[in-house]
């Protein structure tokens, strides 16, 4: 999928070591009981979200809680440390495993692609730089909007509908998401604007094995999740499991007039490959976040450079920077897969985090947008803006 916010906006984008469940600890043990934040989620809950997993971390140490449901038609919540598909926070954690090859001189952020992905022969003006910020230009292997509200389809397992829920098995190849999108027309000449495309994090993936010679999620081990401890965050591949315990995610589609509503927890998420296709806690993200700003993972000019954005899209390399008012910034990037949901954000000394996983009823209609915008900037504006400082 894509970023969350653009997933629901814009269309759709191995089992590990599992963790305590926290929702079996009382809430107290996890820090003060904060108003604010529960206000905050069973609103997200009302507004049609079936679940939701919100863990903050700041000055007054750390909250964790949850509302709603793990499963229609069941009552027990979410447990506060399940498992969830993140979609496109994958990116920021594949971009971290580049920079650190940076680091490690094996890559250059300004080389041409086609120097290391010569089999493939993009064009020679895009380099490494350009696909960890949305700016080669390349055709969303997941489909892609234009400007003028066309559509261009990607792969048929993005097709929206009962088409997709069948299809949603079915394993694709990095190699085979690359082709296609290299055989369309690219949306602009590389370096002269910005759009998001999935088709960047997987040419960023066969970068990166390409020059180690190792997969993806071997140099993910090396570089990011062994150093960190991250037990609970993993690449699932073509396995369509998620360990427990976790939400489940659903898919809602028409059918000769019936609506339909499909368990799709289990699915096979080579079709987003790199785009998306990482499982994790809210534990784990904000163990990595906080790292990665406080400058654990990356030396400090990488660092920068990751968080110089693009000014159409405040987009770095991998991360985004938002305002959140009164000159405040986070670091953040969110993503969303078919029904599941992940959000990450940090303040740039890494002194306050937010980290939520949410599951809800995914749709073609996209019916969740609005709510997904609206609970989002709630959630920021609570912890890091005026909402926060009200509440303090």
């Amino acid at each position: 999928m894509t970023n969350v916010t653009s997933r629901i906006t814009e269309g759709r984008d191995d089992a590990g070591v599992v963790t305590p469940d926290l929702a079996t600890v009382p809430e107290a043990a996890a820090g003060q009981e904060r108003p604010e934040l529960r206000k905050a989620i069973e609103e997200m809950v009302e507004a049609g979200f079936t679940g939701v997993t919100l863990r903050v971390h700041d000055e007054r140490g750390e909250w964790v809680g949850s509302a709603g449901t793990r499963r229609l038609g069941e009552s027990t919540q979410p447990a506060t440390d399940g498992y969830v598909r993140i979609g496109s926070v994958t990116k920021p954690f594949t971009a971290t495993v580049m920079l650190r090859l940076v680091a490690e001189g094996k890559v250059g952020l300004d080389i041409p692609v086609a120097d290391y992905l010569p089999e493939f022969a993009p064009d020679r003006r895009i380099t490494v730089r350009m696909l960890l910020q949305h700016t080669s230009g390349v055709f969303n292997f997941t489909g892609e909007y234009y400007d003028d509200g066309t559509f261009a389809p990607g792969i048929p397992a993005t097709t929206a509908g009962r088409e997709w829920v069948d299809n949603r098995f079915k394993t694709y190849r990095p190699e085979e998401l690359v082709r296609l999108a290299l055989s369309k027309p690219a949306r602009f000449e590389p370096g002269s604007d910005w759009s998001y495309s999935n088709t960047n994090y997987v040419l960023a993936r066969l970068v990166i094995e390409k020059v180690t010679g190792h997969s993806l999620a071997e140099e993910m081990q090396r570089l990011v999740l062994g150093p960190l401890g991250l037990s609970g965050t993993m690449m699932p591949d073509t396995s369509p499991e998620i360990p427990e315990p976790h939400a489940h995610a659903y898919y809602r589609y028409e059918d000769g007039g019936r609506r339909e509503t499909v368990d799709v927890t289990r699915q096979n998420p080579s079709w987003i490959a790199t785009g998306g296709d990482m499982i994790s806690t809210t534990r784990d993200l904000h163990t990595f976040i906080s790292a990665l700003v406080s400058g654990e993972l990356l030396p400090a000019p990488l660092l920068a450079e990751m968080c110089t954005t693009h000014p159409k899209a405040g987009y770095g390399l991998g991360v985004m920077v938002q305002d959140v008012g009164d000159g405040g910034t986070v670091i953040t990037h969110n993503g969303g897969m078919a029904g599941h949901a992940a959000l990450m954000y940090s303040t740039p000394d890494g002194s306050r985090t937010l980290t939520a996983a949410v599951n809800y009823v995914d749709d073609a209609a996209l019916s969740m947008a609005v709510a997904f915008q609206q609970a989002t900037q709630k959630l920021v504006d609570v912890v890091f803006g005026s909402g926060q400082a009200e509440s303090a």
